[in-house]
């Protein structure tokens, strides 16, 4: 069978096109390099600003300002009018720390995680082990005693939640329901986000002991304490709490296929008779077509013992192997697929 090239791929038809492809990593190290320099919560804080300004508060040597400069604004994350920059409205929507949907925290993983992980591709590749330090076992755990990295690890998976949270708010018939169980759902931002939208709803997180002191701070500062619970355990090992609607949302490609299947069916048991299963992650297309969901899943063979992404039908075939037999499959955003399961009254 010959599958067509992705969109990515198809523009690809000289030596120079290979060329850029090539040095599409510095595209992403302007990003990441501005985001650490803290240009972009700069610009939001201060205005329009010259060169020589942001040279000075930045603490820059001055060399290669220009270009650094000039390259963002190519990439259409500043913009340059006469000689001031000002921030893009998707850089003054997503990179601005304190904004909805802020996504900060997924660049600090990237630039700290991802991008070293991806030097060692070829390793990964030849053994099928992962690249980072923290993929063994009983690290994830030292991780989150360590307030210095827990920290920046609770915004990453803010940053990945806040981008769902708009799409599922809309995706699924919540005033159909009561109670939400978000499990694995770190510190409650989505569960936070959707109990804001619905006030109706009650809402709760199933997730590993450590995150029950970051859950109170977040959901109080999201206004929604009163209904929201913490329940701590290992969902391998402890039984899960009832609710209307139980999500797995980006859990399931951190594990092997034998391990979701397993926590389909822990997770599929505790739905209220009438109520649901969601499960949402970057799935994959049957076959090859589209890139950034194909690249999410070498990020999880980079970084997981057993993880990757999957076709919506292995979630389908997990759920008919809980006992579910109706299914739906949505697309969540453009970056994500949500598939439900439907259990009778």
């Amino acid at each position: 069978m010959t599958i067509a090239p992705a969109p990515a791929t198809a523009a690809l038809r000289s030596p120079t096109d290979v060329k850029r492809l090539a040095n599409a990593f510095c595209h992403a190290q302007l990003l990441l390099t501005a985001d650490e320099l803290g240009l972009f919560a700069d610009l939001d804080r201060h205005g329009p600003s010259t060169q020589e300004q942001v040279t000075e508060r930045l603490g820059l040597a001055g060399r290669g300002v220009n270009d650094f400069l000039s390259g963002l604004v190519l990439l259409g994350l500043i913009e340059l009018t006469g000689e001031v920059y000002t921030l893009t409205g998707v850089a003054a929507e997503t990179l601005v720390p304190g904004t909805p949907r802020y996504i900060g925290g997924f660049l600090r993983r990237a630039s700290r995680m991802l991008y070293p992980a991806w030097g060692h591709l070829g390793a990964a590749l030849r053994t099928g082990q992962p690249q980072t330090a923290g993929a063994g076992p009983g690290a994830f755990l030292q991780m989150l005693a360590d307030p210095a990295q827990r920290g920046p690890y609770l915004t990453m998976m803010d940053s990945a939640s806040g981008l769902v949270a708009p799409h599922l708010i809309r995706a699924f018939s919540w005033t159909a329901h009561a109670s939400v169980l978000d499990v694995g759902g770190c510190r409650g931002n989505l569960v936070g986000r959707l109990l804001g939208a619905y006030p109706h709803l009650h809402g709760a997180v199933f997730d590993l002991p450590p995150m029950a002191e970051p859950f109170g701070e977040h959901t109080a500062a999201l206004s929604v304490a009163e209904r929201a619970t913490f329940h701590a355990g290992d969902f391998f090992r402890d039984e899960l709490p009832t609710a209307d609607v139980v999500m797995l949302g980006h859990v399931l490609h951190n594990w092997s296929p034998e391990e979701r299947a397993a926590l389909i069916a822990r997770a599929w048991a505790a739905v209220a008779p009438g109520g649901a299963l969601l499960v949402y992650d970057a799935m994959l297309p049957e076959t090859p077509a589209d890139l950034p969901r194909t690249l999410v899943s070498l990020n999880m063979l980079l970084v997981t013992e057993g993880g990757s992404e999957y076709p919506a039908s292995h979630c389908q075939n997990w759920l008919a192997a809980a006992g579910c037999t109706t299914t739906e499959v949505l697309p969540l955003g453009s970056t994500d697929t949500l598939v439900i399961g439907r259990k009778p009254r």
